[in-house]
């Protein structure tokens, strides 16, 4: 028969609890042996009993408690490592001030000179920086008017084609406007009539005249209409009297 399923809760019974982690505290450090040697690994097993006995195991050459030196800092290293913490802080605090032109009437002429030297190589620098971006910013720029250059000559080219064909339409336009004015039906597109002196009248009036006699129109001045002639036209009766 199989073992059984043991479950995970404290052991009430003292001598069952014994027994139980002196078994599986061997196991446990026969594994840790076996993953040391199979798998060439450095391993530290600390167990520490309910009465508070310690167990432990090491690898071979392996020094326990120089690992857990290497591991645990202890407060007094705590204390030191604040220390110079602050000290360095405090101390790029006052190069800062120092640089600012703040807090220099208590240094002495060498304290004076290196921050001098300091200075000068700041601004070395800044005009050395300052001189790069002007320099890029001016390549950036002729850039752009190389490119502006471009689509201008493009927009000219344009706009040349365009003036051609306007100044063609210019040169059309007064021709037929004075051939319109002039009335030249051969050079204009719209031909203005010309007016004759000998047209009929329009004041010209007809005259009706009673007795069976035949109808004429007066003739008036300057019209090109033949006179009709009545006597031979006409075989009404003519003594007829209202």
């Amino acid at each position: 028969m199989g073992r059984g399923r043991v479950e995970m809760k404290r052991i009430e019974n003292k001598i069952n609890r014994q027994v139980t982690f002196s078994k599986r505290r061997n196991g446990l450090l026969k594994k840790a042996y076996e993953l040391s040697v199979l798998c060439d690994a450095e391993v530290a097993l600390i167990v520490f009993s309910s009465r508070g006995k310690l167990y432990e195991f090491g690898s071979v050459g392996l020094y326990l408690v120089g690992i857990l030196k290497g591991c645990v800092f202890y407060p007094k290293n705590w204390c030191q490592e604040v220390a110079k913490l602050k000290a360095k802080y405090e101390s790029l605090v006052r190069t800062n001030r120092h640089l600012l032109g703040e807090d220099i009437g208590e240094m002495g002429v060498k304290q004076l000179q290196a921050l001098e030297r300091q200075l000068e190589a700041a601004l070395t620098a800044t005009r050395q920086r300052k001189t790069q971006v002007m320099m890029e910013e001016m390549e950036d720029l002729r850039k752009k008017e190389r490119q502006l250059g471009d689509i201008n000559k493009q927009l000219k080219i344009k706009f040349e084609a365009g003036g051609h064909a306007f100044k063609s339409f210019q040169d059309f336009w007064p021709n037929s406007a004075a051939s319109m004015m002039a009335g030249d039906p051969n050079n204009s597109k719209f031909p203005v009539q010309p007016s004759h002196p000998d047209s009929v009248d329009r004041n010209t009036e007809p005259f009706l005249q009673i007795g069976f006699q035949q109808h004429y129109y007066v003739q008036g001045e300057g019209s090109s209409v033949p006179k009709s002639n009545v006597a031979c036209e006409t075989n009404f009766v003519q003594d007829w009297v209202l």
